[in-house]
């Protein structure tokens, strides 16, 4: 008997695509788990696409009023863990995991029995190949960037600094609750979670089969220098946190 696995999709407002990502988890290899999408207080029809998708796993949805991706993944995890979870993974509501995804994830926590740490790649759908060149540019260079922040540099480290996507993680629930869980807070949440889990062990173990191809409309929205500005931490300056 396989260990009972949640994956927790937070969403808000993304009746537009929330299909397609709710189309590649029910394509997994493995579908021996549980869908939880945490609705964060959408206006259009996401929860209700949610509720009406049929798969070949249960699926659940959760409304959570307090505004903010990483109260909205706080609130999946945790209620995943009441109801009996010892292995969650995330992925967003504008993500398409690849068909061994769930797979790549159970393996990987099986054998760190901590935190395991995908890929991401661009979506095939909203760029050309320009646009997901300057998105593998922007990952890259944050990635190194973040590897000599002072901040995630220390004695308190118990593993070395390396980027993770929030997106495309994986997680025990003895740890998630070990480290004090996501961050409550709007987005960026990622290097924050990843510090915590940081302090707590280096049982971080990074996947290249666990991969996702991540949306990349914030190029579009905020251009490549706001883009690289939003990878570096640098914050939106006077964009909204939303890219759309």
């Amino acid at each position: 008997m396989t260990a009972p696995l949640w994956v927790v999709v937070p969403a808000y407002n993304e009746a537009a695509k929330i299909g397609a990502t709710l189309r590649a988890l029910a394509g997994q290899t493995d579908t021996d788990f549980t869908l939880l999408v945490v609705d964060n207080g959408s206006t259009d029809a996401t929860a209700a696409l949610a509720r009406r998708f049929t798969a070949p796993f249960p699926v659940h949805v959760l409304v959570e009023p307090e505004k903010g991706v990483g109260c909205a993944v706080d609130t999946g995890f945790r209620h995943a863990i009441a109801h009996g979870a010892t292995h969650l993974a995330r992925t967003d509501a504008d993500c398409l995991p690849a068909p061994g995804w769930v797979a790549a994830a159970r393996l990987a926590l099986t054998e760190s029995r901590g935190l395991a740490c995908g890929r991401i790649v661009a979506r095939r759908d909203e760029h050309g190949p320009l646009g997901r060149a300057w998105f593998r540019l922007l990952v890259s260079l944050a990635a190194w960037f973040g590897r000599f922040r002072p901040e995630h540099r220390g004695p308190e480290f118990k593993a070395p600094y390396r980027m993770h996507a929030g997106n495309n993680m994986a997680i025990t629930a003895e740890l998630y609750q070990a480290c004090g869980g996501m961050p409550r807070r709007p987005s960026p949440t990622d290097r924050t979670f990843l510090n915590r889990v940081r302090r707590t062990t280096a049982a971080i173990t990074h996947s290249r089969h666990m991969v996702v191809a991540n949306s990349t409309r914030r190029i579009r929205a905020y251009g490549v220098l706001g883009t690289a500005k939003w990878y570096l931490d640098r914050g939106s300056g006077h964009r909204t946190a939303d890219p759309r």
